[in-house]
């Protein structure tokens, strides 16, 4: 069975680059401001661009802007309080961590657990679509692939490598997401800025708006739901909270900052979008409208370049998710809800090799069965649990108030801001396929099965 944390004080590093406890030095805080935004967009950037685009027109029209930017706004309300949580308890596990601490070791057990599958259903999820934006890039460049099933492969050599990379050092991982984010975002940029002085008649004739709700209000709503699983990313960045330096200010400003970028960058899409084909043209492009927009301003290498983005968006996502389960699982190991031999670090590299391979493991496999698209929204379910719950935690520290809880932000009107935050998240999950709700209740129940028989005597609330 497992055994029980010991309390031990906050982290007492001054320096921000280590997290010391009183059994001394855990992992080495490398990645900073920088580092922490490109995790945070990273992981966001990918099916909000270059799936939904003509997916969200067909349901919504031109109004599908504004159900991207409802996504945002909930985001944000879920990125305060997680904010505030990261600051006062900047340790590995993010969500998991802060509910087990606020709310109790089977509410963090179920969290925790969950988070960690669901992670790696997302990551597979993100490498069958690396495999698949791969090979239309071959195709568009003029590789002949013809038949040969190269999807599959190629996504199973690029997550082996990405779990060797984060072996080898978090550093090294955190430098691939910058410059991988940072070609990313000019790529995305350019497209987006050109398509949109296009828009406005900038360099040529404005395009006659259509109307903004042809549908109703109602389907800006229900299409909000199915583009959400864009804004999952930010949560990741509190997830590896124990190897962000300066974690009072950089962890809230990576947060907040990664969502605002990304909403920008969503709602600008569905704009330069909609103008260049119409919502109707747009929808039955499908989940290739991106491509077919490119293609219309810049030709062939426009659509050539967008693949480009498109293979890097999943690469990003890909990587960050890789890094931010092993810290779920090393968080949820370190707590005893699972054995502790997981939690062990690689002396020559500081990385958790065991919860690497905890993580990476389980993806080949599901890669290797090719049908994630499901599981992409089951982790959605996950991670929206875990969203309201953390809302919930906020709550409960603040009406506590432990002496220990002393964090860098503090999030104004806290009650109102958490409060919607947790209904909105909870209610987003009534909008999904009942075959993706089933199977989120049944890990949570599984979940919560395994904390009874092997962790029951685990006692995590108000313990550091």
């Amino acid at each position: 069975m497992g055994e029980t944390p010991e309390a031990v004080a906050p982290p007492t590093a001054a320096d921000g680059e280590t997290t010391v406890t009183e059994e001394g030095t855990e992992l080495e805080r490398s990645i900073g401001l920088k580092g922490g935004v490109a995790i945070g967009v990273g992981t966001m950037i990918g099916a909000g661009i270059f799936v939904f685009p003509g997916l969200a027109a067909g349901n919504a029209g031109p109004a599908a802007a504004g159900s991207f930017a409802i996504g945002a706004v909930i985001a944000l309300l879920v990125a305060l309080p997680a904010s505030e949580l990261a600051t006062a308890m900047p340790k590995s596990g993010g969500g998991y961590y802060f509910i087990s601490r606020a709310l109790g070791a089977l509410p963090g057990a179920v969290v925790g657990i969950s988070i960690w599958l669901g992670l790696v259903f997302a990551t597979a999820f993100y490498l069958v679509g690396f495999g698949n934006y791969a090979a239309a890039l071959l195709l568009e460049a003029g590789v002949p692939v013809g038949n040969i099933p190269v999807v599959v492969p190629l996504a199973l050599v690029f997550g082996v490598a990405l779990t060797a990379l984060n072996l080898f050092g978090t550093e090294n991982a955190a430098k691939l997401q910058n410059y991988v984010v940072g070609l990313l975002l000019t790529i995305l940029v350019l497209f987006l800025g050109y398509g949109g002085l296009d828009a406005l008649g900038v360099f040529g004739t404005a395009s006659t708006p259509e109307t903004f709700m042809p549908f109703g209000p109602m389907p800006m709503f229900t299409t909000a739901a199915l583009v959400f699983t864009s804004y999952l990313g930010f949560a990741q960045v509190a997830t590896v909270a124990g190897d962000i330096k300066n974690p009072g200010r950089n962890l809230p400003l990576a947060m907040v900052g990664s969502v605002v970028i990304v909403g920008v960058l969503y709602v600008s899409t569905i704009f330069v979008a909609t103008s260049a084909f119409g919502s109707g043209p747009l929808s039955r492009f499908g989940e290739t409208a991106i491509v077919e927009v490119a293609r219309a301003y810049f030709g062939d290498a426009g659509a050539l370049a967008i693949l480009v983005a498109g293979l890097l968006a999943t690469v990003s996502s890909a990587n960050a998710s890789i890094l931010s389960t092993s810290r779920a699982v090393f968080a949820i190991s370190k707590d005893a809800l699972v054995p502790q031999y997981a939690s062990r670090l690689n002396l020559k590299y500081g990385t958790p090799h065991v919860a690497l391979a905890m993580a990476g493991g389980p993806v080949l496999v599901l890669v290797a069965l090719g049908e994630v698209e499901v599981l992409a929204e089951v982790a959605s379910f996950l991670h929206l649990v875990m969203y309201g719950l953390m809302c919930v935690a906020l709550i409960s520290m603040r009406r506590d108030e432990p002496e220990w809880y002393d964090p860098d932000f503090r999030v104004p009107a806290y009650w109102l801001v958490a409060g919607v935050g947790a209904v909105a998240s909870f209610g987003l999950i009534g909008f999904m396929q009942r075959a993706s709700q089933v199977i989120g209740l049944a890990i949570m129940a599984a979940a919560a099965g395994w904390y009874k028989y092997y962790a029951s005597d685990v006692r995590l609330k108000g313990v550091l």
